[in-house]
């Protein structure tokens, strides 16, 4: 049967012939250090870019121990959703260079420095395989083992990571932290609050905007963070508030710290489940949440949907969601670290 389907796909190519594989643009990065966080004098930095399956160029950081012998293992890592890389995901790439690892933090497809039009849009597909494309893009780097390549997802894009890990059998181990099921809240709301009729109202509300948006020929943008903080906000808007509007972790092409997505960016998150195959990932995946954060639950209810004895939850006391963001004091490197030189060797 194996053997019957690529003949069938070698006819298929003979056929279609080939394609230009990135897309007709160029993509300008920012040339001086402008992340939210310092720079380590222990690592080496460079901008990147490489293109994902649909012919978009992705903007990235790399981080490159400055000492180091053969080749390396390797990291890709995005999020949170809504974040660029000079947050969270270009810290986590950072640190872990320190500790041996090339890493690479990059911008999903539509947002940040990366490519992709109409600016601002989310896929459940095309954001998996972003992740892909850098397991791609690492496999063909000469400093680099092509066996020993790993993933990072923060946020949003941790279940989006879990969501790869599923399909991609290159990636050898899965670290999701603090992470979000963006289909299961889109579709059924914080806490699974929304019922199916609260949810078709959603949806039409989301058609009429469509509507609209055709009609003038631009999406309208959602918001970020709301901003200024009302005094009753829930105590996860208030922490969200806490990074991305505030020198902490404020950043001028954040979509949380500014405008947010297109109202109809996320839409077909709702009927397209991202964890539908987790139980079948045969690599090992660690996840890791705050004992005090809104979104636990995403991670225990994760976990339960992993298979085998190579899988782990690791609950940080007293954390909340945003501390797995950049504080370096509550995010349990050290473990973070040899989870990954344990899987990736």
């Amino acid at each position: 049967m194996l053997k019957k389907i690529i003949i069938l796909c070698l006819i298929i190519l003979f056929f279609t012939g080939g394609s230009d594989m990135s897309e007709a643009k160029n993509i300008k990065q920012e040339k001086s250090w402008d992340k939210v966080f310092s720079q380590s004098t222990k690592v080496d930095h460079k901008k990147i870019t490489f293109h994902n399956r649909y012919g978009i160029t992705l903007a990235a950081d790399m981080y490159i121990p400055k000492e180091y012998k053969g080749k390396l293992p390797a990291i890709a890592v995005a999020g949170p959703f809504g974040a660029v890389k000079e947050q969270s995901s270009g810290l986590y790439a950072q640190e872990m260079a320190e500790r041996g690892f090339l890493t690479i933090a990059f911008d999903p497809s539509f947002t940040g420095e990366s490519g992709g039009e109409p600016r601002y849009m989310a896929s459940p597909d095309i954001n998996t395989e972003d992740f892909m494309a850098a397991v791609d893009f690492l496999s063909v780097q000469d400093n680099v083992d092509p066996n020993r390549i790993g993933i990072i997802g923060i946020c949003g894009w941790g279940g989006l990571a879990i969501n790869a890990a599923a399909l991609d059998t290159r990636i050898k181990a899965t670290l999701a932290s603090t992470m979000y099921d963006m289909s299961r809240v889109n579709a059924y709301g914080y806490f699974d609050k929304t019922d199916e009729t609260a949810r078709y109202a959603i949806k039409e509300n989301l058609n009429k905007q469509r509507i609209e948006d055709y009609k003038t020929g631009k999406y309208k943008r959602g918001g970020g963070v709301i901003d200024p903080l009302p005094d009753d906000a829930p105590f996860f808007v208030k922490d969200y508030y806490d990074y991305y509007k505030t020198k902490r972790g404020y950043h001028k092409r954040s979509l949380n710290s500014n405008d947010g997505w297109n109202v109809t960016g996320c839409m077909s998150f709702i009927n397209q489940p991202i964890l539908a195959f987790a139980g079948e990932i045969k690599s090992p995946v660690l996840l890791i949440h705050g004992e005090k954060a809104h979104s636990r639950y995403f991670s225990e209810d994760a976990f339960k949907k992993l298979k085998g004895d190579n899988k782990e939850l690791m609950i940080i006391p007293n954390a909340v969601h945003t501390d797995l963001y950049d504080k370096k004091d509550i995010i349990p490197f050290d473990k973070i670290e040899t989870f990954f030189k344990t899987n990736l060797k």
